[in-house]
């Protein structure tokens, strides 16, 4: 996207991110995790998430949509630093902690996207566009319970590798 002169254009840009990442977590990053991890809790969340993941892509394509424009993935910096993080991490940790280290980036990840929609639903709704503050809210819901879930998931692998 060029220069951004209304909030309309920042709008549509912050949703080309959000779009990026979410794409990204559908078609790579999910499935990779999925089979790195051990705990079938972790398993089970992350399966449930990336069905509700790619739910998350139809809808932000939605909201373009609503705009009148074709759906832009705009690549998503924050997010890609969050991945190479991960990477590292997975470099530098014995096989043990591989699901410790996937449930904290999938917490990392989860809270980068809650916030995301905090910004993007007031925008939409400043815009004048009930139906996308609709679809970002039922995004944000669902990403919200997944924080909840991966949290508590990490919170029992925690304690179960302390005295392990």
């Amino acid at each position: 996207m060029g220069t951004m002169t209304t909030p309309r254009d920042l709008f549509l840009h912050e949703l080309g991110d959000i779009l990026y990442v979410e794409q990204k977590l559908a078609d790579e990053v999910i499935p990779k995790l999925i089979s790195e991890v051990q705990a079938d809790e972790l398993r089970t969340g992350l399966e449930k998430h990336l069905d509700q993941t790619r739910g998350h892509v139809t809808n932000v394509e939605q909201v373009f949509d609503v705009f009148g424009e074709a759906p832009k993935a705009e690549e998503c910096i924050g997010f890609e630093g969050l991945k190479k993080e991960h990477e590292k991490l997975m470099e530098e940790s014995s096989p043990e902690l591989v699901d410790l280290v996937d449930a904290g980036a999938v917490a990392r990840t989860e809270h980068y996207e809650i916030a995301a929609y905090e910004s993007l639903i007031p925008m939409a709704r400043a815009l004048g566009e009930p139906e996308a503050v609709g679809l970002l809210e039922e995004n944000l819901k669902e990403e919200k319970e997944a924080l909840r879930e991966v949290e508590s998931t990490a919170k029992s692998l925690a304690k179960e590798k302390a005295v392990a």
